[in-house]
């Protein structure tokens, strides 16, 4: 825990006030620190954070093309699918499921690389998975690096504002901080390359497979359906690329405790169970911070979870060689009722299962 408290970078204006409680800044004061640390200038150190901004901002050119130029009915709904539900879903498979938690793993490389690729590269992993692993940590304390009580600019902005890495640890706890993505496939900078760029990932690396992920994707489209679908994908992709910032103060309540009894079973913090972006993504929320590692969220009967219909697929090939599944254990704590339970099992003492895939 000492180590999460100090792994992130912290904003200027501090994760608490003079009290102890949590700072919460004015939009102004989140703003000018959000610009602030964009500025490759001022520091390049900022690299990693200018990087997925400028990736947004390129993403829009395709964004209005496909409005104003090449727009149709059958790209709406392309862009629609392709946002809203395959960005949504890879993006809780990769980033969420697998780089922070662990909740499966790969029988080899290439089924990593492949699950990594299946979508337009925007969002880093260190900038997801590191912080990720301190929002569990500390939900919705002082110190959660998306903190819905902070605000929805606290949270929108906190990819920059919040989520980097330290950039003063020394060689052990970067050590410590490499160990938390040693499974990803990132190859991390040497303690005195992360001395000069302040980050794990190297910036070389990151930009070169970023354009070869993107000009590998750009092609597919244009081969199967001209610019038209090539600006479709991309520019709806930006528009995921916005939207998915916004999800934790919205899956926190808006800062409010908006649990309900019955179905947001987790009272540890404010996150909650919700249709959109579980039924979209796979993002039964509640139900993740109830069983962080399981690589399946959508519990119930009505909680699909395409997201791990992706990894439970992957396993019936072989692509998948293990798994967590805290589905059992979950209907035995909060929905006895629904639970099948068999007799020769005692599952009071059950864990959720490492699961060996066949």
């Amino acid at each position: 825990m000492a180590f999460l408290k100090s792994v992130l970078e912290p904003p200027s204006y501090g994760w608490t006030d003079e009290d102890g409680n949590l700072s919460r800044p004015s939009n102004g004061r989140i703003v000018k620190e959000f610009f602030s640390r964009l500025n490759v200038f001022k520091d390049k150190k900022n690299w990693l954070s200018f990087l997925s901004w400028f990736l947004v901002l390129a993403l829009v050119p395709f964004l209005g093309l496909f409005i104003f130029k090449y727009f149709s009915i059958t790209g709406l709904i392309v862009a629609f699918v392709y946002s809203m539900i395959i960005m949504g879903t890879h993006g809780t498979i990769w980033h969420h499921r697998y780089c922070t938690h662990g909740a499966y793993t790969f029988s080899n490389k290439f089924w990593r690389f492949f699950t990594q690729n299946l979508t337009l590269k925007i969002i880093p992993e260190e900038i997801y998975a590191v912080s990720h692993h301190v929002h569990h940590a500390l939900s919705d304390q002082p110190g959660d690096p998306y903190n819905a009580q902070g605000g929805f600019m606290y949270c929108f902005l906190a990819d920059v504002n919040h989520q980097p890495i330290a950039r003063n640890m020394d060689e052990a706890c970067y050590k410590k901080c490499v160990n938390l993505m040693k499974h990803v496939g990132v190859t991390p900078n040497s303690f005195k390359q992360y001395q000069k760029w302040g980050t794990i990932a190297n910036p070389y690396r990151t930009i070169a497979g970023i354009i070869l992920n993107w000009g590998f994707w750009f092609l597919a489209f244009y081969l199967l359906g001209g610019m038209a679908l090539a600006c479709a994908v991309f520019g709806s992709a930006g528009i995921w690329a916005v939207g998915v910032r916004t999800f934790n103060y919205e899956g926190h309540g808006k800062g409010q405790d908006k649990r309900r009894e019955g179905i947001d079973h987790n009272r540890e913090d404010m996150s909650i169970n919700q249709l959109w972006p579980g039924y979209v993504a796979g993002e039964w929320h509640n139900n993740h911070h109830l069983f962080p590692k399981s690589a399946r969220s959508g519990f119930k009967s009505h909680q699909l979870d395409l997201a791990w219909c992706y990894i439970k697929f992957l396993s019936m090939i072989g692509a998948v060689s293990s798994y967590r599944d805290s589905k059992k254990q979950f209907l035995l704590e909060y929905c006895s009722k629904e639970a099948i339970i068999e007799p020769s099992l005692n599952y009071a003492k059950v864990k959720p299962a490492l699961v060996r895939a066949k």
